[in-house]
């Protein structure tokens, strides 16, 4: 009894803030709803502030399924947050690691560094330092450094969108563009000049020239990762265009993007759709699994074991 007056009271909590205190603070709240609605769901946390770099927010936090055991070689999901490039942090997406481990994924969800301390591209490179990280230890934790998927919700999507378009990010950092093999974008801004005056993007990257440069779309190609760009017909924060204009981009370049359009969702109700008390919603996590298992599903042989043979 006392578990359900306090679920009530975290959804009412929720329910009763706007989009930013969904997204952020009240990511927190949704969090710990998650946690003890779903306790026993097959998941668990397997290393916590793990360093990823030597910067004070790079650090990641590592979900496993239950039953995950030394020399497994599971798929793997990197998942950056949203919070308009200046809130948010990895710890209050637990429900996400949770939602996702459950499926049989190893789940990593990095902290990176934001406004006003950081501003573009500093976050894509703490997100692409995050992924080589990953990349290059993820094997010993459970995980198939061959099969790395990534995911994102709004500016995060923004995150992993950019890394996939652009190789010079995971260049950047060491490590090999072709180690994405998916993408899964959940309300993402990848279309959205000119940038709001005052708004957290122009506080973002607004001092970017050309600034065309900061956005996905200007990358779209045909050789891309697939996509899945899923958006909710009720959002005014990140408006769905943002993901139609992307997809019908990487399609008319050749490329594979799947457009998913969530009817009566709005910005947050999205990635909350991921969480226990709201999986109702819409099966945002069944079809996002999906689409994540088909791009991770088989093992492709590295170069070097392909040449042994």
């Amino acid at each position: 009894m006392i578990k359900f007056i306090i679920v009530v009271a975290l959804l009412i909590l929720l329910f009763g803030g706007g989009a930013k205190l969904v997204v952020a603070s009240g990511a927190k709240s949704l969090n710990m709803a998650d946690r003890l609605l779903g306790q026993g769901d097959g998941a668990r946390l397997l290393l916590g502030g793990q360093l990823y770099g030597r910067g004070p927010r790079q650090l990641l936090d590592i979900w496993v399924p239950e039953g995950v055991q030394d020399g497994d070689r599971l798929p793997v999901v990197v998942f950056f947050y949203g919070g308009g490039w200046d809130s948010g942090d990895r710890e209050s997406y637990g429900f996400v690691g949770r939602a996702l481990a459950s499926q049989g994924f190893v789940v990593v969800i990095p902290d990176y560094r934001l406004v006003p301390k950081a501003h573009w591209p500093d976050f894509l490179q703490d997100s692409a330092t995050a992924v080589a990280w990953v990349h290059e230890y993820i094997g010993t934790l459970g995980g198939d450094p061959d099969r790395i998927a990534l995911m994102g919700h709004s500016a995060g999507a923004y995150n992993a969108a950019m890394l996939a378009l652009d190789p010079q990010w995971l260049r950047g950092a060491g490590s090999d563009p072709a180690v994405i093999r998916g993408v899964a974008g959940m309300a993402g801004p990848y279309d959205f000049l000119p940038l709001e005056k005052g708004g957290r993007a122009e506080k973002a990257m607004g001092k970017v020239r050309p600034i065309e440069k900061t956005q996905p779309i200007a990358f779209a190609r045909g050789d891309a990762p697939p996509m899945w760009l899923a958006h909710g017909d009720e959002d005014d924060v990140v408006r769905p265009r943002n993901s139609q204009n992307l997809a019908a981009a990487i399609e008319k370049a050749g490329g594979s993007a799947m457009l998913r359009i969530y009817p009566g969702m709005g910005h947050t109700g999205i990635v909350m759709a991921l969480a226990q008390p709201f999986r109702g919603k819409g099966p945002v996590l069944d079809e996002a699994s999906d689409f994540l298992r088909g791009v991770t599903g088989r093992r492709i042989a590295p170069a070097s074991e392909i040449t042994a043979k």
